[in-house]
């Protein structure tokens, strides 16, 4: 293990950065940055920690260089300055897995999946290809361009954003063996970053999760608890251990929250052994959690959107009169990105057919309905634009198609196309 700071970036300078790619062109500036990230200056530090996530994770595309940074941010997590070593943590998430990944796969890594698609893109399935289309094209331009895309790939660098991705995920896969000991770590934030890392890793489950259970039971950090009971959760277990049973009594909502996701995610395993009062139990306390804003601080999950994660799992559960009250519960705090595609989700559950002609007064409406129809009312009307059938799939059920016509269905005042941005 690392044990001096002067020891965290040995080597950085034997990599040829000036030869591998980031977003914006040649990672010649990384060492830059991984040097300002164990600095001592704060503002340099939190550029760096910016940059490096534009250039080796770029909106979710990890480059060619990114696996080349992975094991000195290792050692940053492992022994770097206070101040760099939750930053690290998080990079090295942010290497592992995307953000529309850590947004959307609430029932983690599809790891076989992925690396199918990586297996079937890479450079050694794809060179044959190459070589093929260059012997046959007699257009002189392009055999220069496919000759410099066949050297390329036959020098083993990847041509396919899932292929790309792996080589970064493998390299933090490498790394993890050594990290779980932060699991330990005195400062909170590295354990929760941890235990947040470690979910997206189903590989090394059966090592991590009797860890992350440990720091369930012992934790005293609400959002370190929290963070390890949904990571367990993700993770898969077929029974309930007590760390997830007893935290639905414990005092801090955020971990109830957390045990009741995670009950959740055990009930949808077909070989769960659950007691069905507990799965009752938890949907309760999720309908709690949804009627109520977000506590701060929250974990990590979801992006950080308390209510989307929540909606997300109520959604996968079988339909049920709470489950979908909670879920139209959640929408008023769901980001607007997620919110549309949430509240179509779950009208069928909530307008089981057409209403009456004409359609009743708003107010005549269930605690629910109301809930759903203003949530879609308060968009602006840009993002209920970018979804074609929101208007077709509310006409179904009598409903005003318009966003216009729901406004003031359910009360809001019209939208004055003058005033902007909207609400986000």
């Amino acid at each position: 293990m690392i044990t001096a700071d002067d020891d965290l970036l040995t080597g950085l300078d034997e990599v040829d950065w000036a030869n591998l790619n980031h977003a914006y062109g040649t990672a010649v500036d990384v060492p830059g940055q991984l040097r300002a990230l164990c600095g001592d200056d704060e503002q340099a530090r939190q550029q760096a920690v910016s940059s490096l996530f534009d250039h080796l994770a770029h909106q979710g595309t990890r480059c060619q260089a990114s696996p080349y940074a992975v094991p000195f941010l290792a050692r940053i997590a492992l022994a770097g300055p206070e101040p760099a070593r939750e930053h690290a943590l998080e990079l090295l998430t942010g290497l592992a897995v995307n953000w529309d990944e850590e947004r959307e796969i609430i029932d983690g890594a599809d790891i076989a999946a992925w690396r199918a698609e990586a297996a079937a893109n890479s450079s050694d399935k794809l060179l044959p290809l190459y070589e093929e289309e260059l012997a046959a094209e007699q257009d002189e331009q392009r055999r220069r361009n496919l000759q410099n895309i066949r050297d390329w790939v036959a020098a083993g660098n990847p041509v396919d954003a899932r292929d790309t991705s792996m080589r970064s995920y493998n390299a933090v896969l490498v790394e993890l063996p050594s990290l779980v000991g932060l699991l330990h770590d005195e400062n909170p934030r590295v354990r929760s970053r941890t235990a947040y890392l470690l979910t997206w890793f189903p590989e090394l489950a059966v090592t991590s999760v009797p860890l992350l259970l440990g720091l369930a039971a012992h934790e005293e950090d609400a959002v370190a608890k929290a963070t390890s009971l949904v990571a367990v959760g993700i993770l898969g277990t077929t029974a309930l251990p007590g760390p997830l049973t007893a935290s639905l009594d414990a005092e801090d909502g955020l971990v109830r929250w957390a045990a009741a996701i995670a009950i959740a995610q055990t009930a949808r395993s077909a070989a769960a052994e659950l007691d069905g009062s507990f799965l009752d139990r938890a949907v309760a306390e999720l309908a709690a959690a949804a009627a109520a804003p977000a506590p701060v601080p929250a974990t990590d999950f979801s992006l950080g959107d308390f209510h989307g994660h929540t909606a997300h799992v109520l959604l996968a559960l079988p339909p049920s009169p709470i489950s979908r009250a909670a879920v139209a519960a959640c929408l008023p705090f769901v980001s607007t990105s997620q919110r549309a595609s949430k509240a179509k989700a779950v009208l069928p559950d909530l307008f089981s057919g057409p209403l009456p002609d004409p359609c009743p007064p708003y107010a005549d409406l269930r605690r629910p309905q109301q809930q759903l129809l203003h949530a879609l009312a308060d968009l602006f009307e840009g993002w209920w634009n970018t979804d074609e059938n929101l208007g077709e799939s509310l006409a179904t059920y009598g409903l005003p198609a318009t966003h216009a016509g729901l406004r003031a269905y359910v009360g809001l005042p019209a939208v004055d196309h003058g005033c902007w941005p909207p609400r986000i």
